[in-house]
């Protein structure tokens, strides 16, 4: 009895439907976002260098930067918390992290470091508006809102520190072996090794601190969406 009187209440916990209709709208823009991403990569819309190569390196290159894995990782979690707005564990603390840094990142390093070189047009500006923008602000704004917290600690930042690490060895073997960099600061055949390390230990810095200032306010900011009834 005991159990069914807590699923009734996060059934109709207000705070909870309204994370789960948060996170629904997320997901929804955020695949949105994805998709077009994948079209305009597909039929070789963007106005790069990699236009010319076949489809599958396209997509490959595609899913190769840090944004789109940061969007896709967004995406599931958003999809788990539209379902249960209570989920935990640990493994999925560290997705949930990862995605809150990656999407972070994006954000920031886009508008601050990418942008000002400019900025795309057409259905490519309304894509990089999302993945760079819509997307990372629902999170954010989304994680603050409704959490679920507290779900952050040192073994899970620990453990959300092995796909930046991961993404960084795959981006340099992959790098070496198409000569393509998905970023200007990790481009090895540009600006070599020892710059691109230095770089990259910079973002690693970078997000560590973030980590840290998201593991204050997840304990800080009040328990969300509803500590009493959560699994």
């Amino acid at each position: 009895m005991r159990a069914m009187s807590s699923t009734s209440t996060r059934e109709t916990s207000p705070r909870a439907r309204s994370s789960a209709r948060w996170h629904l709208v997320l997901a929804v823009v955020a695949v949105t976002g994805l998709l077009l991403e994948v079209y305009l990569t597909a039929t070789g819309s963007y106005a790069d260098a990699d236009k010319d190569g076949d489809v599958a390196s396209r997509l490959v290159n595609l899913f190769s930067y840090f944004t789109i894995q940061s969007n896709v990782l967004v995406l599931v979690t958003a999809i788990t918390l539209a379902r249960n707005p209570y989920r935990t564990g640990t493994g999925w603390s560290v997705l949930r992290l990862d995605a809150l840094l990656g999407i972070t990142v994006s954000l920031l390093v886009y508008w601050a470091v990418l942008a000002p070189t400019g900025l795309p047009t057409g259905l490519s500006l309304v894509a990089t508006l999302i993945v760079h923008l819509a997307t990372p602000a629902l999170c954010i704004v989304g994680w603050v809102l409704y959490g679920p917290r507290p779900r952050i600690n040192g073994p899970v930042i620990s453990y959300a520190m092995i796909w930046p690490l991961a993404w960084l060895a795959y981006t340099f073997v992959h790098g070496a072996a198409t000569d393509w960099y998905p970023y200007p600061f990790l481009k090895v055949v540009t600006i070599g090794y020892g710059r691109a390390l230095i770089n990259c230990l910079g973002v690693l810095v970078f997000a560590l601190l973030l980590a840290a200032g998201y593991r204050a306010l997840d304990k800080r900011l009040k328990p969300a969406p509803d500590p009493e009834h959560a699994e």
